[in-house]
């Protein structure tokens, strides 16, 4: 996901395994992450991908001063994503704390540990589905799909499980 600010930049999907480096888009006061040699492409970040920063993260406080964190490991997720006109990407910390993306220092260096998976569910049915008894169910009655986020593994710094929900099928 790429903050509402910078829509009109060009842009793609993050990688696992590459290093980020928190900048400011040229025309634009949003900072957010570019990969090393790809200066003024934004790159966008799923809900739940774990980045490994260098050294503890900095960020902006107020006009003039940085506050310096006392982690390297954060998930990028967004905050009150229905306040419309504001910035609403954000990473988190392990103390459950967050700072918006675009309040970070320019320059820091984040590698990508990993995505958040996304599964597909297959054309099989379970006995539960038979009976339309799940939201997957109710989506292929629908003529609709469903995509199911993986639970990532607690021992990873992940979160815990997701419940299908209507609003994951579309």
């Amino acid at each position: 996901m790429c903050d509402y600010s910078l829509h009109a930049m060009a842009s793609r999907p993050a990688k696992v395994g590459e290093t980020l480096v928190t900048t400011t888009f040229p025309r634009t006061s949003t900072r957010g992450f570019a990969a090393e040699g790809e200066p003024g492409v934004a790159v966008c970040l799923l809900p739940g991908t774990e980045l490994a920063f260098e050294q503890d993260v900095k960020y902006d406080q107020g006009w003039i001063w940085t506050r310096k964190t006392s982690f390297r490991v954060a998930k990028f997720g967004v905050v009150e994503p229905n306040v419309p006109h504001r910035h609403h990407d954000a990473i988190e910390f392990p103390d459950g704390s967050n700072v918006l993306v675009t309040l970070l220092v320019e320059g820091q260096r984040a590698t990508v540990l990993q995505l958040p998976v996304v599964h597909q569910i297959s054309g099989r049915t379970t006995r539960a589905e038979e009976h339309g008894s799940t939201p997957a169910a109710a989506a292929s009655a629908a003529g609709r799909s469903c995509e199911v986020p993986a639970m990532p593994s607690d021992e990873a710094g992940g979160v815990g499980g997701h419940f299908l929900q209507a609003g994951d099928c579309r």
